[in-house]
């Protein structure tokens, strides 16, 4: 297997860890610990996008995990334009329990179950130094080996899917790179919009475009962020946020004044004390660009949180165990 052949996994599997997370910036992530506090008076528009790294990363939780249940599994699909979609199944597993560990903030382990990543594993580790980049392991099994690689760069797609890490979602691209809200100004903050909201169902506007659609209207913060790269792949993009939860129901991409890309998410409530403590139901992108689209899946029954892991199960050792 060559070395393109061994990147192009490690993004797809980079991807199932990283899709339909918020787009957010060095700035936005930088001291954003499990202990950050729920705001207690209007927040900022940094702060908003903290909160929204905080609900991301569920550092409401010690664990969460999205594991096999009987025949339930996590399912993505990705389609190129014209092209017959491709499908892969994952289980993951993801441990913020390291409020005593001076060096690491978090591990998350994605184990890959079927399609052409079947029996890859993958695991980042997060560091408490923001400025330090993530490391990451991962088995191929073609090779019987663990393969350790440095931050993906910026530039960088998941096997050509519709989530990039430009986005620095778990997978948090050079942590320095990016800022929220761009040039240091707050826009389009507070504007609240009444957001609809409901089931994970594929609808469709007039223009073509998925939208979502909910049963109840919610109150969501509206927070435009722009790119400090000259010439970058978008100009500006805008997030919707939930101003109770905090969760990021989508994310817009524009290019010279035309929408290119969007991301929407779909979440559910864990029902714990902090509002912030939710589970994905799916995610779903599209590139208007290249006609790409993304769409995952996350079945109730396989969430898992706060659950009884042993530490070691976020280790190379796992990674070795893992069978084809």
């Amino acid at each position: 297997m060559g070395g393109e052949m061994i990147k192009t996994r490690l993004m797809a599997a980079v991807l199932l860890l990283s899709t339909g997370m918020a787009g957010l910036c060095a700035t936005a992530a930088a001291g954003v610990t499990p202990q950050l506090p729920y705001p207690k008076s209007q927040p900022s528009a940094l702060e908003i996008m903290q909160q929204v790294y905080f609900v991301n990363h569920f550092y409401a939780l010690k664990n969460f995990a999205i594991t096999k249940v009987k025949r339930k599994i996590t399912v993505l699909v990705s389609r190129a334009k014209g092209k017959r979609p491709t499908t892969n199944t994952l289980e993951r597993y993801l441990n913020n329990d390291y409020e005593n560990d001076p060096v690491v903030r978090a591990k998350d382990l994605a184990i890959f179950r079927s399609g052409k990543l079947r029996g890859t594993g993958l695991l980042i580790t997060d560091y408490d130094d923001d400025s330090k980049g993530q490391s990451y392991m991962i088995w191929l099994p073609a090779l019987r080996k663990v393969r350790r690689f440095a931050q993906p760069a910026q530039d960088d797609s998941w096997g050509g899917a519709g989530f990039h890490l430009r986005r620095c979602g778990v997978a948090q691209t050079r942590k320095r790179n990016t800022r929220i809200p761009g040039k240091g100004s707050v826009q389009d903050l507070p504007e609240r919009y009444g957001y609809s909201q409901e089931t994970p169902q594929p609808l469709y506007a007039a223009s073509g475009e998925r939208v979502l659609c909910f049963k109840g209207k919610r109150s969501i913060f509206k927070v435009k962020s722009t790119t400090k790269f000259e010439n970058w792949w978008y100009d500006y993009r805008i997030n919707y946020v939930d101003t109770t939860t905090f969760a990021d129901y989508r994310t817009e991409y524009y290019k010279n004044g035309k929408k290119i890309k969007f991301i929407d998410r779909d979440w559910n409530s864990l029902g714990l004390e902090d509002p912030r403590a939710l589970a994905w139901g799916y995610w779903y992108g599209k590139n208007f660009l290249t006609g790409h689209e993304s769409w995952a899946v996350i079945p109730k029954e396989v969430v898992k949180y706060n659950a009884n892991f042993k530490p070691s199960l976020w280790s190379e050792r796992t990674l070795r165990k893992i069978k084809r």
